[in-house]
């Protein structure tokens, strides 16, 4: 599970994110939604730990930077951060070294082919298309088994048969019970997956929905989002 709780960020005495609660449960995957400048970015990076903030944000009951917090979380970020010089195999191994995982070869092989990067896994960091970056990037954070995991964008960059089996990776990490969270810009690249949508606006959550409860209100999330982000009034 996910808990952020009063989550304040200034940047100059300038608050870009006022004291905005949300959770995401266990098998649980929520969309994080807003415009440009809606806070969406500061969220994660406080999230992950980039930043420091005012609040609490708990992973799985601990601290967000804590080493038992950050040993069951996974991070895709928008901009993938390869090592020119590692080969997309020896960044699988770098991870699991790094998180003490002994026993990652058949997982990495799996992951690899179900992303077609096992032909290419000799490749060197910087010899990698951005597409390609990007899956190097979702494998080493899968790698670990992670129960919480945040995706920035992940379809960006992917070819449409990546974007399939992405979408197929990440149903199974809820239906083993993992907390995910996607933050993007696509809206109908989520569609079919998401539980819970938590739109941001200047800072604010403006609008927390579950699925069901957009269903019984027969409204559609690309619609609620552009009538909460472009001035008509709904609660959140």
């Amino acid at each position: 599970m996910l808990n952020v709780m009063q989550l304040t960020k200034q940047y100059n005495k300038v608050s870009v994110v006022n004291n905005i609660s949300f959770n995401v449960s266990d098998g649980e995957i929520a969309v994080l939604l807003g415009p440009n400048g809606a806070g969406k970015s500061t969220t994660i990076k406080c999230i992950t730990g980039l930043l420091k903030y005012n609040g609490s944000i708990e992973v799985n009951g601990k601290a967000n930077k804590s080493i038992e917090a950050k040993k069951v979380f996974g991070y895709v970020p928008e901009v993938p951060a390869m090592f020119e010089m590692l080969t997309v195999y020896e960044h699988i191994e770098y991870i699991a070294s790094a998180y003490g995982i002994k026993d990652y070869k058949e997982k990495a092989e799996e992951l690899l082919k179900r992303l077609e990067l096992w032909d290419k896994k000799d490749k060197l960091g910087k010899e990698l298309s951005k597409g390609m970056q990007q899956k190097v990037s979702i494998c080493c954070a899968l790698i670990t088994d992670p129960k919480v995991i945040l995706f920035d964008e992940p379809m960006v960059g992917l070819d449409p048969k990546a974007i399939k089996e992405l979408k197929k990776i990440i149903v199974e990490l809820k239906e083993k019970n993992c907390s995910v969270i996607i933050s993007t810009h696509i809206i109908d690249s989520v569609d079919e997956l998401w539980d819970k949508a938590l739109i941001m606006k200047s800072g604010n959550i403006v609008l927390a929905r579950t699925k069901k409860e957009l269903e019984d209100r027969n409204e559609s999330l690309e619609q609620i989002f552009f009538d909460v982000t472009e001035g008509t009034d709904a609660s959140a």
